[in-house]
């Protein structure tokens, strides 16, 4: 995949009945213009326009 990158976002929740904080990681496929990005980098994405039919988002700023 070219010009893509995995991004996995980690989310935070609590139960409301055990009071016991928990997390989840949502996976984006986001469009890198330039292969900029490597692994274990952290980045900002943003919604855009349909690359393809599981790309939907774009790197902003790699950090």
């Amino acid at each position: 995949m070219n010009k893509t990158v995995v991004v996995n976002v980690k989310h935070f929740f609590k139960y409301y009945i055990y009071k016991k904080m928990s997390f989840f990681f949502k996976k984006y496929y986001a469009h890198d213009d330039f292969n900029f990005c490597e692994k274990n980098n952290k980045v900002y994405i943003l919604e855009y326009k349909p690359y393809s039919r599981i790309k939907f988002w774009k790197i902003i700023k790699i950090l």
